[in-house]
């Protein structure tokens, strides 16, 4: 399949030099947002500097060339993508899927980096259809949604049931080469345009049981990065982009305020008092969701780096600082689109663009409402729904 040569898994950690995400390459991706919408999708060489940026051998695993980096430094670049553009974000996100491939044996995961950590994963989960084992290993056919990223992937996952596995109640995914799953452009949504996800097509591919995993299930690599819980990870990259939208949202009305004059001859929007307080409530909202959602990441690191395990309430403090992130960002892209009046209305307007992609983010299955009740249920101390955190 894919393949990367090993590395000292004993190596020092260090900050990747691929975490450092110079301005000139946020206008770039900038100026190319409309682009990106009406393709429904990342341009490949998009992909390819998204690739050399780093953003696929963040979270690998040292011993397999990756730079194994702390799941703040990957949130933070994932935000930083994410306030040039929705969809850039949401794509570089999916750098965390090799967290659910630590779940793959050992010997796969040797083969799957062999030539290289760089490895692009990507899939869709729902709705899980029914495989059979066959000669070979298990016969996979059917139609996932939401294959986010497929489009420049290398291999490709999908949802499987297998009638004789007990997994737990959790998913399993079959991983295959990206040129046996047909992807068909269906994408047509208001918001994060250009994230790629249409629906994934396999026709009777034969997967080896050894190239497939339980998404959730116990990683064969043990370091603190690989016992973070990879559920609740999931949840947080994406709600970061909602957070990220929303930065640059407050940014482009901060900016247009200075300097826009009424056509009616009313007071530049900086200068009336109810966008003076709406700006410093949205900052403050903003800021607040953005440090619970930071605070509940460092605390979790900071207890597996002790070699400590997290509680369910620290756990389910993750899901919780995230599908307030989620909201928190939406909310404030909409007032930050409200107070542009008529401006923003225009469709290639930034803030526009910056309310569809907030919203969106926010509507994710794993942001949703039913997260708070679960929240609420862990925080006091009732059983949590399965599969929650």
């Amino acid at each position: 399949m894919i393949a990367a040569a090993a590395q000292d898994a004993t190596a020092p950690a260090q900050a990747p030099e691929a975490l450092a995400i110079h301005d000139d390459f946020i206008a770039r991706l900038k100026a190319r947002r409309a682009e990106f919408a009406a393709l429904g999708q990342l341009p490949a060489d998009v992909v390819e500097d998204l690739r050399k940026l780093g953003v696929y051998r963040a979270l690998v695993a040292r011993r397999y060339g990756g730079d194994e980096c702390s799941p703040m430094a990957f949130l933070e670049m994932v935000e930083r993508l994410s306030q040039a553009d929705g969809s850039v974000g949401w794509v570089a996100s999916f750098g965390v899927s090799c967290m659910y491939l630590a779940s793959l044996p050992e010997a796969t995961l040797r083969q799957l980096y062999a030539n290289g950590p760089d490895v692009i994963f990507a899939g869709a989960l729902f709705p899980p259809q029914e495989a059979q084992r066959v000669a070979g290993g298990i016969q996979v056919s059917g139609r996932w949604k939401f294959g986010s990223g497929s489009t420049g992937a290398d291999l490709i996952g999908v949802g499987v049931k297998l009638a004789d596995a007990d997994d737990g109640g959790l998913p399993r995914m079959a991983v295959m080469p990206a040129h046996k799953v047909t992807i068909e452009p269906n994408w047509d949504v208001i918001g994060l345009q250009g994230t790629g996800s249409h629906d994934l097509l396999v026709e009777n591919v034969i997967v080896p049981e050894e190239w497939t995993f339980v998404r959730g299930g116990t990683p064969t690599i043990d370091s603190p990065l690989y016992r973070y819980p990879s559920m609740a990870f999931a949840a947080q990259v994406l709600a970061i982009v909602g957070l990220g939208v929303a930065r640059a949202a407050l940014d482009t009305i901060t900016q247009m305020a200075g300097g826009r004059a009424s056509i009616t001859g009313a007071p530049t929007l900086a200068d009336r008092a109810y966008v003076q307080s709406e700006i410093a409530k949205s900052e403050a909202a903003l800021r607040s969701a953005r440090a619970f959602f930071y605070e509940v990441t460092q605390d979790a690191w900071a207890t597996l780096e002790a070699g400590e395990t997290l509680s369910v309430k620290q756990t389910g403090l993750l899901r919780l600082a995230s599908t307030h992130a989620a909201r928190a960002g939406a909310d404030v892209t909409q007032k930050a689109f409200t107070l542009s009046g008529t401006t923003g209305i225009y469709r290639d307007h930034a803030l526009a663009g910056q309310l569809q992609d907030a919203l969106v983010v926010a509507q994710h299955a794993f942001l949703s409402e039913g997260t708070w009740q679960n929240a609420g249920k862990v925080l006091l101390g009732l059983q949590n729904a399965p599969g929650f955190p």
